[in-house]
């Protein structure tokens, strides 16, 4: 999905609210549909991609599908948000989506808990599909709550590391870092200061930065966010701690928060050709996988480098991974057309020719195992590392929770405070926000 959607989905999934619906069918080993796949039929199917080359990208994939299924047709609305999706799913009715995809992997545990979609596993199960071994590590993961499989992955992002290679030889740097440690010495390096701001900063770690949110600093951390019994874990595991450490560390190392923060606020836009990284004015870049496209579109004046993002020294094994997110697709609970419904979500997300040819139309990291080594896919050589991350199993993603992303945004907020300087003690902040986050979620159950 483009950076623009996603962020403004991620943005939404702290407000988007799914009212308690009280058809929840989890664990059941029948889906209960009782409509017949086979005979014609229409269903409905809401999207979020807007972008003229995606509309059409959505178009074609579900082209193939009538193709193969003549009498299934499709009606495809494009652009729909997750506030909407969430009303037409409260309501159902003929025009309501029998099939949503959404960008906000957030609204998952929302999804599930309120039964606003079904539970997929009887369809997987009677399809005799695998989930385990069709779709990479952290997708599986991010698309089920509590046993609740409601949603599936529909393509997916994959963050990585973009470097400025002429920035890299001017400054005497061999190869992209591949730890925490290499990573703070190459920004320093990388850095260079002109009067009281910086014609060139090695890295903006600010979280403010762009794409550099917590979630996606810790996940090279592999951190577990949630106890078994479903409590907040960010003051007991070390990964915490250890990654907010390092983002202050290089924070102040590069600056300061206040000199960083002055000079962010001069930079250009992140979805315009403009972005510092394109114009050189930041020469690493914590981005996803559209940001090569973009970049490369800016005509940027110098030779884009990309590679995973460093992982902490303790563990330097694990190269090579990196954050997962993606698109999610699932079948509306008010939908009386549920087997059709699961005959096009089966297509778009675990045929290996569909996925490829729809991930090839829209940029987008294929979401099965096959698809990512498929050879019909069709990428620049450097797109590989993201494949590479996708398939990765120890890539890391965030969990589903009953309300959504709220314990990331409060978890970000806590990050700005302890970046600025506001908060000061560590483990006193993370304590305090744990108990937040329990209390935001024994709320919404």
């Amino acid at each position: 999905m483009p950076g623009i959607s996603r962020k403004v989905a991620t943005a939404l999934a702290a407000s988007a609210s799914l009212a308690l619906l009280t058809t929840a069918c989890t664990g059941q080993s029948d889906s209960g549909a009782s409509d017949d796949a086979s005979k014609e039929t229409t269903i409905n199917f809401w999207h979020a991609w807007s972008a003229p080359g995606e509309v059409q990208g959505v178009k074609t994939l579900i082209a193939g599908f009538e193709k193969a299924h003549p009498n299934i047709h499709v009606n495809i609305v494009a652009n729909v948000t997750d506030d909407k999706i969430n009303q037409a799913l409260r309501s159902g009715g003929t025009k309501a989506p029998d099939v949503i995809s959404s960008f906000t992997t957030n609204n998952v545990g929302k999804f599930c808990s309120s039964g606003a979609l079904v539970d997929l596993n009887p369809f997987f199960k009677k399809a005799g599909i695998d989930p385990a071994t069709t779709f990479p590590k952290a997708m599986n993961e991010y698309t089920q709550f509590d046993g609740d499989r409601c949603t599936v992955p529909l393509l997916g992002d994959a963050y990585g590391l973009y470097y400025n290679k002429d920035a890299f030889k001017k400054a005497g740097i061999a190869a992209p870092p591949k730890t925490w440690s290499e990573f703070e010495t190459d920004a320093k390096k990388l850095t260079v200061a002109k009067g009281d701001s910086y014609s060139q900063l090695g890295f903006m770690p600010n979280y403010h930065g762009w794409e550099s949110t917590t979630e996606h600093y810790f996940g090279q951390f592999s951190p577990t966010y949630f106890d078994s019994s479903g409590k907040s874990n960010i003051a007991k595991d070390p990964a915490f701690t250890a990654g907010f450490t390092l983002q202050k560390k290089l924070v102040d190392e590069l600056g300061g928060f206040k000199k960083l923060e002055t000079y962010r606020s001069k930079l250009g836009d992140e979805w315009g050709p403009k972005h510092p990284f394109h114009t050189g004015q930041v020469a690493m870049q914590l981005d996803g996988e559209w940001r090569l496209g973009m970049a490369e579109e800016a005509k940027p004046g110098f030779e884009i480098g990309v590679a995973p993002l460093p992982v902490p020294d303790d563990q330097a094994d694990q190269y090579g991974k990196g954050y997962i997110t993606g698109t999610i697709a699932g079948i509306a609970a008010t939908s009386k057309k549920q087997n059709a419904a699961w005959e096009l979500v089966k297509y778009m997300t675990t045929d290996t020719d569909a996925v490829v040819g729809f991930a090839n139309a829209i940029h987008n990291v294929p979401s099965t195992l096959a698809a990512l080594k498929s050879p019909k896919l069709k990428y620049d050589p450097r797109f590989k590392t993201f494949l590479d991350i996708a398939s990765n199993p120890n890539s890391t993603t965030t969990p589903a929770s009953i309300n959504g992303g709220t314990y990331l945004v409060t978890l970000q907020q806590f990050g700005y405070d302890y970046e600025s300087g506001k908060s000061k003690d560590l483990k006193a902040g993370l304590e305090k926000t744990a108990a937040q986050i329990d209390t935001d979620i024994a709320q919404a159950k």
